[in-house]
């Protein structure tokens, strides 16, 4: 038996949020989507899990926010930084726009899970699980297609347009020759779950002490801790000890130490190697790389799931006429590459910036830390902190939904036909 074969308007790899944002607003302005996704669900932890004030805005523009907030989350109105013996106010949400005025976080699954009801709702949208993209299928210099590997075995999915969304380390960009930048990070991160107790407060909060950063994020009945570490240094600090780290961690929490017998072991322990990078062109023709698969951000600010998001809305709000109207071109998606690119940049250049000057240099300290006259400078200026929350929760030059919602007589007037299936 052949190889089933599928036919869509556009096809993405990887359901996280950039492809599972970009499948619904595509498949809501009337497209045919497929989405692959080559997990069997969406648990996996220890991912991005904060929805930044810029993702609440769109939810709202969508009328889903309510409805998205009825999900367990958790409210962060303020970013607090402790260096040394030094604690302060770093940026304040609550200064922004009510009602998205707030950090929500939130798992990451309950995120994608409320996307891919949403979206599973539409006529024009499919979601394949346990179905991973292998490579692309092409014609002459363009992209025409993708193959992939499902449970039912190979598979062939024709498209107009293929969307790389599969994280940082996807093979897709490198089969169409798109070479990567690389900005550099000087640390990894080791992520693991503390129980809380009642008596602990509901600070999320970052320590930096003289070679070592704890990053501690409340989460109802655990704290969720990102320990940072130089790059590559993994190893050495699993020789060291699950107990040494235990300590570690204790000390910097200001956790009673019994409290972290939870980490039995480094099976606990989720390695996070951080990269920041991005591809140096995101696309050829019928191909767009969105999300991480076009820029690796560190985790500085957790602003990455938020980027993808942004970066989806984009794609949407670009490309969806020229879907519908199947004369999409490569000026197309250069348009959508420009415009999102910006933003990327500035982003990238902060996050370089707050690793090379406090991260790598925390790290690498022997003494004492003592607070950077910047730290004391925005805790002291109201102005200043609003001004820090407005750029990490609402980023820069924010997108806003543009697509408009699918009408069944569309369908009269050209838009795209369900999906067919030719075996």
């Amino acid at each position: 038996m052949n190889d089933a074969v599928l036919s869509t308007r556009c096809v993405i790899a990887g359901g996280g949020p950039a492809g599972m944002m970009a499948g619904f607003l595509l498949a809501r302005a009337g497209i045919d989507v497929i989405v692959l996704e080559k997990h069997e669900d969406f648990l996996r932890d220890f991912r991005g899990d904060t929805v930044h004030p810029s993702t609440l805005n769109l939810m709202r523009e969508l009328g889903l926010l309510d409805e998205f907030l009825a999900l367990p989350h958790q409210k962060v109105f303020q970013l607090e930084g402790w260096v040394g013996d030094e604690r302060a106010i770093l940026g304040d949400f609550s200064s922004l726009p009510p009602p998205c005025n707030y950090i929500a976080l939130m798992p990451q699954w309950d995120f994608l899970n409320f996307l891919a009801r949403k979206a599973g709702a539409l006529p024009h949208f499919k979601l394949m699980m346990q179905t991973e993209a292998k490579d692309l299928v092409l014609q002459g210099d363009s992209v025409v297609g993708l193959s992939a590997r499902s449970p039912d075995g190979p598979l062939t999915i024709r498209a107009d347009l293929v969307i790389a969304a599969d994280g940082r380390h996807s093979v897709l960009p490198d089969q169409v020759g798109l070479r990567t930048i690389d900005l550099g990070a000087p640390m990894d991160v080791l992520w693991f779950r503390v129980p809380r107790r009642e008596g602990d407060d509901e600070e999320t909060i970052g320590r930096f002490v003289n070679g070592r950063i704890l990053i501690r994020i409340f989460r109802g009945d655990y704290w969720q801790c990102a320990y940072v570490i130089p790059k590559g240094a993994f190893d050495d600090v699993r020789g060291r000890g699950i107990e040494a780290f235990r300590n570690s961690a204790a000390e910097l929490m200001a956790l009673p130490r019994a409290r972290l017998d939870a980490l039995e072991s480094f099976d606990a322990v989720k390695l996070l190697s951080v990269s920041v990078d991005r591809l140096e062109r995101w696309r050829r023709p019928g191909f767009l790389a969105i999300g991480d698969a076009a820029h690796a951000m560190s985790p500085v600010g957790g602003v990455g799931i938020n980027l993808a998001v942004q970066d989806a809305v984009a794609t949407a709000n670009m490309l969806a006429k020229p879907l519908l109207a199947r004369n999409l071109t490569e000026s197309h998606l250069a348009a959508v590459e420009r415009r999102r690119l910006f933003p990327v940049r500035v982003i990238q250049r902060g996050q370089v910036a707050v690793q090379n000057l406090v991260i790598a240099r925390a790290l690498a300290a022997r003494q004492p830390l003592k607070p950077p006259l910047m730290f004391r400078i925005v805790s002291r200026s109201p102005f200043l902190r609003g001004l820090l929350a407005r750029l990490v929760g609402l980023g820069v030059r924010p997108e806003h939904i543009q697509t408009a919602a699918f009408l069944p007589q569309a369908e009269e007037n050209g838009a795209s036909r369900p999906v067919s299936r030719v075996l």
